[in-house]
């Protein structure tokens, strides 16, 4: 184990890079970011817009919506912006203390989402295999319980491992060659041992991510058992439709956390504005697309959307008369 030089003194503020070789194509590659980010506010703000006006919605499955709208808006407000900056205005410090705060916010939240998928997952699996129990299982004190039981999950794991990265010494240099603070880059930056943090960061990622897909894993094959006996079959592939979304999403948050940190713990000889892209993009993507798979493949917020945007559409005409 290396000594830890306790004589240096950390520095003030970090440079983010952006993408790292890809500099020169910064505004190119800030077009589709900025879009993904729009399309997450627009679409995870009309989610909660909607089951908020809308009473007949205010059920156990709508209020999971609301939760991971507004994990998914969290968290990526905690990156996106920072990243437009980077791209547009080459504004690439960040403080010490924001850089750190950063990456609390990114990785709590992730672990939250994580939390609120396999909640999701039970909650269909109630309502699909169990459903005269549905309604005395997911009350919502119950529902409310299970939130910040998540929330609470997410913040005791990442307490440990924010306290193991800020003792660290940081001596070579405070450039930090990612587009957020990303705890993987932020490591290499340290002069000390850091066996600690990336033992635990692995070992609890991996816990996690395992437990929480297993049981994902389980509640969605006892409900492709129960939609296989159904007796339509119109009802069957709407079932297997939407299942399949749902799966696509979970599979590309967890496959895409999981590879993005292995990407970054174990050097496999890639470009390291591949390892990069792949990181932002695992934190970008999936909070734009759950608002369409999760909110505008159900039928009652699909049509309560279309109904505000038709009476916007006709308090328009009204005004240009």
């Amino acid at each position: 184990m290396s000594s830890v030089n306790h004589s240096c003194s950390n520095p003030s503020a970090f440079l983010l890079t952006g993408i790292p070789g890809l500099e020169v194509a910064h505004i190119w590659i800030s077009i589709p970011f900025f879009l993904m980010y729009f399309m997450v506010l627009l679409g995870n703000g009309t989610i909660l817009i909607v089951i908020r006006l809308d009473k007949s919605l205010h059920e156990p499955m709508y209020y999971f919506l609301c939760m991971l709208a507004v994990i998914d808006l969290v968290f990526s407000t905690a990156i996106i912006p920072k990243m437009l900056s980077i791209f547009w205005l080459d504004s690439r410090e960040i403080s010490f203390e924001a850089c750190f705060t950063q990456m609390f916010f990114i990785h709590t939240f992730t672990a939250v989402e994580s939390g609120v998928l396999l909640a999701m997952s039970f909650d269909r699996y109630m309502a699909i295999c169990k459903p005269l129990r549905y309604t005395t299982v997911l009350t919502n004190p119950r529902i409310a319980q299970i939130g910040l039981l998540s929330l609470a999950r997410g913040i005791s794991v990442m307490i440990p491992l924010t306290f193991l990265l800020a003792r660290l010494p940081y001596c070579k240099g405070n450039h930090i060659p990612h587009s957020y603070c990303e705890h993987m880059a932020i490591i290499e930056l340290a002069s000390a041992d850091p066996t600690a943090s990336n033992l635990y960061s692995l070992v609890v990622a991996t816990f996690l991510v395992g437990a929480d897909s297993i049981f994902i894993a389980f509640s969605y094959s006892m409900i492709l058992r129960s939609v296989l006996r159904l007796a339509s079959q119109e009802a069957r592939l709407k079932a297997f439709s939407t299942c399949g979304s749902h799966i696509s999403v979970i599979l590309l948050f967890y496959v895409g956390g999981l590879l993005s940190m292995y990407l970054q713990m174990f050097s496999l000889s890639l470009a390291p504005h591949t390892q990069v892209l792949v990181a932002d993009l695992y934190l970008t993507v999936p909070p734009m697309l759950n608002p369409i798979i999760y909110g505008m493949k159900t039928k009652q917020i699909r049509k309560r959307v279309f109904h505000i945007f038709a009476s916007l559409k006709s308090w328009v005409c009204l005004i240009w008369k």
